[in-house]
């Protein structure tokens, strides 16, 4: 016999009506259809099985060790996640977690917005679903005409997805049947950088150059071609100007297109600016510049992946708008449905497209849920509110005083070696001995340690390992929600110290002992 105490919130379906402090005793050796709940000394009839379990995990019975998911770490606890308040998030115990991170770059709007939900719940009163092979909806042409419109001037299609990978996947699979149609089926290669990471499908990790999420897969992905990623904090010559640095490590893709031979590259994939796995690395001015006119010269496709730095999170719509270069495809993700819905798109040039229509007069993609009504028209709703909330100007203004409380909390941190990004995207590169550079320890998961603090004190960050070859370093990933107050950073500041100094505290105590 188990006796567990909790506090009933709302339980009107089961009749109970208090919100007292009652004791729950479990009757384990009894099948769950003739459980009994016993409040004070009223009896509750019986449940059927099914509303047994129902009303038991929304009491917070039913323990997480009974969870039939597959979480992201096996051997992990975590709390449950009840409701949403802004840049808040609040588990079942009542505990409020500020979300510094917006969950990995997602939540741009944070969380319960009344204009987005809204219109999700319109939009499924009128059309959940229709699927694209017999219809296209309203929304999802609106929010077409609405991203094309805010993108580069070389974009004119867009094809809607469930997220990042396949977006990633879509940019690869479009990429390589344009030169199929084409007739250069010798183009069979892309090339990217060492450390990147463009999603977790076979097609995406192919192309990812981090060594730790590639290696269980070896064999079922292909090879990569990478060059260097833009990490001037470790790579960048003493002697050497941003400017230089920025043009050393873009000829590095000329080298490569020369050495595999222009006619078997397809397209060089990067992200505009870096994101999960390198810890938000800015390119340096003239680097996209450089890498779009190689790009040009040897012809293959320049493609953007703004899955994590697009939609507004760097001040700007799209990412490369700053860099003032014109990708031949972009892949966004995250910020376009702000996690109220699962979305994501690719889009591309009219030559591609038109291409593609006049050989096999249709794109080979294709996945059950493409242009999904109810998330486009969630996505649709998150766009106009950063246009009507003016919230790109926002994350320009609030970014450069996040920058600089980053800087006042941590630029004479012994163990902080490098604040780094742009807008409301930031990086935090953490550092063993801020002299020479050296990182901590891999075996001491540090990371770990500061999430788990973090997430102690209320703090909702991401952060990563293996910062600098897939192995070694670690980092913190800061995206707070577009509606970000500056009491709020103030309050994310505080917290991200207290939880730093914390985990180096524990580390250090357990290498001593």
């Amino acid at each position: 016999m188990t006796v567990i105490g909790l506090t009933i919130i709302d339980v009107d379906r089961v009749s109970i009506r208090h919100t007292d402090m009652i004791i729950l005793t479990l009757l384990l050796a009894v099948p769950l259809s003739t459980l009994l709940i016993t409040l004070s000394d009223t009896l509750v009839k019986p449940f059927t099985a099914y509303h047994s379990f129902y009303h038991c995990y929304a009491l917070g019975i039913i323990m997480p060790q009974t969870s039939k998911i597959i979480h992201r770490q096996l051997s992990s606890t975590l709390p449950v996640a009840v409701a949403g308040d802004g840049a808040y998030l609040i588990d079942k115990k009542g505990k409020r977690y500020i979300d510094a991170s917006g969950g990995a770059a997602v939540s741009c709007l944070g969380h319960a917005h009344p204009d987005v939900t809204k219109a999700i719940i319109d939009q499924a009163q009128k059309l959940a679903f229709a699927h694209t092979a017999f219809f296209t909806s309203e929304p999802a042409e609106e929010l077409a005409h609405t991203l094309v419109t805010e993108a580069p001037s070389s974009i004119e299609h867009i094809y809607f997805v469930s997220g990042g990978s396949e977006a990633i996947e879509s940019a690869l699979k479009i990429a390589k049947q344009y030169f199929f149609d084409k007739r250069q089926t010798l183009r069979t290669k892309f090339i990217s950088r060492r450390q990147s990471y463009h999603g977790n499908t076979l097609g995406a990790l192919s192309i990812s150059g981090n060594v730790w999420r590639r290696k269980p897969f070896e064999g079922l992905i292909n090879p990569g071609f990478y060059i260097s990623p833009c990490y001037p904090y470790r790579d960048q010559r003493q002697s050497e100007a941003t400017h230089d640095y920025g043009q050393r490590i873009a000829n590095e893709l000329e080298t490569m297109i020369l050495r595999e031979g222009a006619n078997t590259i397809i397209g060089f994939v990067a992200e505009t600016v870096g994101g999960a796995t390198g810890g938000v690395q800015t390119p340096p001015p003239g680097y996209w510049s450089r890498i779009k006119e190689i790009c040009k010269q040897y012809g293959i496709l320049l493609i953007a992946d703004e899955v994590m730095c697009g939609m507004g999170r760097t001040g700007s719509m799209y990412a490369c708008e700053q860099e003032s270069f014109e990708p031949d495809i972009i892949a966004i993700a995250k910020g376009l449905g702000a996690g109220y819905q699962p979305i994501g798109a690719m889009l591309c040039s009219a030559e591609i497209v038109s291409t593609i229509k006049n050989a096999s007069g249709a794109f080979l993609g294709g996945h059950t849920y493409l242009g999904h009504p109810i998330a486009c028209a969630a996505a649709l709703a998150v766009q106009k509110v950063i246009k009507e909330d003016n919230l790109l100007n926002h994350v320009v203004d609030l970014g450069s005083s996040f920058h600089q409380r980053l800087v006042d909390a941590f630029a004479s941190h012994p163990h902080i070696g490098d604040i780094r990004g742009r807008g409301l995207f930031w990086g935090i590169e953490l550092v063993e001995c801020k002299g020479t550079k050296k990182p901590f320890d891999a075996e001491h998961n540090l990371h770990q340690h500061i999430k788990d603090a973090a997430m102690n004190n209320g703090l909702i960050c991401y952060p990563g390992a293996g910062t600098i070859d897939g192995k070694s370093g670690c980092h913190i990933l800061l995206a707070p929600p577009f509606i970000i107050t500056e009491t709020q950073l103030v309050e994310i500041c505080g917290k991200l110290e207290s939880s730093i100094n914390q985990a180096i505290a524990l580390i250090s105590r357990n290498h001593v002992s």
